[in-house]
């Protein structure tokens, strides 16, 4: 087999000097992944179970009859799932970050503008969950002590988790397995207190059927908005998950994926919808928190609420901190390390004032989510569609190399992006669908027309498929801090 330079050019700066390293971005190797099937459901269904998800049910129920609502959110939860299939193979071949990949479709320095974007959705999110769980804290605290301050909490909160996910991805890992459990604990509760008081009040949670008017279309589509911003970043997490020596196969070698994308996220999220659409029938209000204090007391009141902190703390480590530190890593490396980065986005989101955005949760989903559904299009089309899995990883980390373009921009990623986000911006409800296939299609075609042929890609050119795959092929990519230069070597069990 043939292997490529990989070295840096003799007459390039060093990337060291250059803010493109960092242990935390560089390819994860197949023996540093440690999370399995089971260990990836565990995070899902953490991370499917967002208070913020309830309102999704209370807003489907309120205009549509409860059994439509599950079709829709199942099924829009499914079709996003096989997106995500898509995007998480960067992290499962490669071993890639989110941030670092978009170096291949924006440039070494365009990266920044469209994974700052995220990482602040992500900071916000944060601060969304820290908000609600801070809630379910100072319910907590008030019916011992009688003390009633949720903005203390709301600190409080926000430092501890910024603690746990600084430790690391497999602290991360941890929490979920002893959150999930507890977690279903709560929804099975939850649903059948709701559903016995709403028998006592004379109503069929099944059979109830809203006044406001709602479309199954908008329902479905913003429940893919819902997740957009993980369909684009998950490498983040599934470059930690176990792959097989020489899973050439795209199912092989994320199978450990499969089962926690495609029937833990679209079940669970269903679930949760439910319970939301049952506490708006049953007890008039969709956040839980309300609910559980409105319906219990003492020990069960105490434990419920411990139950919830535990789902947004599970939440907001995997799917909101980790993916906007990493992209203020990339940014800001050597001089702004993981630990930092994560403060960062602690300190961001805790500023955002999420309250007034649960106000406006379906404006605030769909806004972003023209920007980000934009940049999951550009991805596809860069990887399956340009590069057909090939990536010249060590050049991702080098300033002067094949992903400078023009200044350290790829005008076709830019331009893609601008122009498609602002098409799915003025689409209404169907702003997801407009970006993402905008996105892939104005990028592909510019990249073939004009890009390739201005700034040659060697994995695009080279009649070798294999020097530029990794897990595929049973190699890994690594990096020598001493000789700066990048290696394929081979891949252990993962």
């Amino acid at each position: 087999m043939n292997t490529p330079e990989l070295t840096s050019d003799s007459d390039a700066p060093s990337v060291t000097r250059h803010n493109l390293l960092e242990p935390s971005i560089l390819p994860i190797k197949r023996q540093q992944r440690s999370i399995g099937t089971l260990g990836f459901t565990w995070i899902w269904i953490g991370i499917a179970f967002m208070i913020a998800t309830f309102q999704l049910g209370a807003t489907g129920v309120s205009g549509l009859p409860l059994l439509q609502v599950v079709a829709v959110i199942l099924l829009a939860n499914f079709v996003l799932a096989l997106l995500m299939t898509l995007t998480a193979d960067i992290g499962t071949e490669h071993g890639l970050s989110f941030a670092v990949y978009l170096r291949a479709p924006f440039g070494v320095h365009g990266t920044h503008i469209p994974s700052l974007f995220r990482g602040l959705v992500a900071a916000i999110w944060f601060g969304i969950q820290t908000y609600l769980g801070a809630l379910a804290l100072s319910g907590i605290v008030e019916y011992l002590t009688g003390f009633d301050n949720w903005a203390v909490w709301y600190v409080i909160f926000a430092v501890v988790q910024v603690i746990n996910t600084a430790l690391g991805i497999k602290a991360v890992e941890f929490l979920s397995s002893i959150a999930a459990p507890a977690i279903i604990a709560i929804s099975v509760w939850m649903y059948m207190t709701l559903d016995v008081l709403a028998v006592a009040k004379g109503v069929n949670i099944w059979t109830f059927v809203g006044d406001k008017p709602l479309t199954i279309m908008t329902l479905f589509l913003a429940n893919v908005a819902f997740w957009s911003t993980l369909a684009i970043d998950i490498p983040n997490i599934t470059r930690y998950v176990r792959t097989p020596v020489d899973a050439k196969g795209f199912f092989s070698r994320n199978r450990h994926i499969f089962l926690a994308q495609l029937v833990a996220l679209p079940l669970t999220q269903t679930w949760i919808a439910v319970i939301g659409a049952a506490s708006f029938i049953a007890a008039g209000d969709w956040n839980p928190i309300n609910v559980i204090q409105g319906q219990s007391t003492g020990f069960s009141l105490i434990v419920l609420m411990v139950l919830v902190v535990l789902a947004q703390w599970s939440t907001n480590t995997a799917a909101n901190l980790i993916p906007a530190a990493l992209t203020f890593v990339n940014a800001g490396a050597p001089r702004v390390k993981y630990p930092t980065a994560v403060v960062i986005a602690g300190i961001i989101g805790t500023l955002s004032m999420p309250w007034a955005i649960l106000d406006n949760l379906f404006a605030f989903l769909f806004s972003y989510g023209s920007f980000l559904s934009a940049i999951g299009g550009i991805m596809v089309a860069d990887y399956y569609l340009i590069r057909r899995r090939r990536l010249n990883v060590p050049q991702l980390y080098e300033l002067q190399g094949q992903f400078h373009y023009w200044r350290g921009f790829n005008p076709a990623g830019l331009l893609a992006w601008a122009a498609s986000s602002v098409l799915a911006f003025f689409s209404g409800d169907w702003a997801f669908v407009v970006g993402f296939v905008s996105g892939l299609v104005i990028h592909g075609l510019l990249m073939k027309l004009w890009i390739v042929k201005r700034y040659p890609q060697q994995e695009i050119v080279s009649d070798s498929a294999e020097q530029w795959l990794a897990t595929s092929v049973g190699q890994d990519w690594s990096y020598d801090a001493d000789s700066d230069s990048f290696r394929r070597t081979p891949g252990g069990q993962g």
